[in-house]
């Protein structure tokens, strides 16, 4: 994905308090950064934050953090929530690699996966966001009984996705090939700005959801 270089994001990402600064510090205690005990939602790789702003404008009773690596990309999500302020949702710039340098074992209650970079080449397999080696990281900071949502309109690595989920001891709950025409798992659906282009496309949209065994 080639990205665009905003000079001035890096200076408004510094000196915003919609992205958390040394947010290491939280680590086990996110409720002290909230100041209230309410679950604690997080989508990997969030892009421009339309599904994050949805989801935390939806559901008040949930505290959600966006994750977000690229500088550009997160200056888009910081407009969007200047114009619309949401107190339940934040946002993080870090690399996916380092997550559990921010989240103790079991703290996050539900982890989102949406339109992730697909790595195409066999030997970043281990980059893919649904590959094994990512899903052992997701795996020490969810809660146990808790879940992983994964869209994309990418059939290979929603493949190699699938493919993933039992070796590394997951196991899917919930699966479609067409989200859009699946009434059951496209209830209460909230779209992504890439999820709303490629349907519009006539695109499929492929989904899981998965529970550690």
């Amino acid at each position: 994905m080639r990205l665009r270089n905003i000079p001035e994001a890096r200076d408004v990402i510094a000196a915003t308090e919609l992205v958390i600064k040394e947010a290491e510090k939280y680590k086990g205690h996110w409720q002290d950064f909230w100041e209230n005990d309410k679950p604690l939602h997080i989508e990997v790789g969030m892009g421009k934050g339309q599904f994050m702003m949805g989801m935390a404008a939806a559901h008040p009773e949930i505290n959600y953090i966006g994750i977000e690596m690229y500088s550009s990309v997160l200056l888009r999500a910081i407009q969007k929530l200047e114009k619309d302020p949401l107190p339940n949702l934040r946002f993080l710039q870090i690399d996916a690699k380092d997550i559990e340098e921010y989240f103790e074992e079991g703290e996050v209650n539900k982890l989102y996966l949406n339109f992730s970079d697909p790595w195409p080449k066999d030997r970043h397999a281990k980059r893919r966001l649904p590959s094994r080696q990512f899903l052992a990281r997701f795996g020490h900071i969810i809660k146990k009984d808790s879940v992983i949502e994964f869209k994309t309109d990418n059939r290979g690595l929603f493949d190699f996705a699938v493919e993933e989920v039992e070796p590394a001891g997951w196991e899917i709950l919930e699966i479609t090939y067409d989200l859009h025409h699946d009434e059951k798992m496209n209830a209460g659906n909230i779209m992504t700005e890439y999820e709303e282009k490629f349907s519009a496309k006539g695109n499929p949209i492929y989904k899981y959801i998965i529970r550690q065994k």
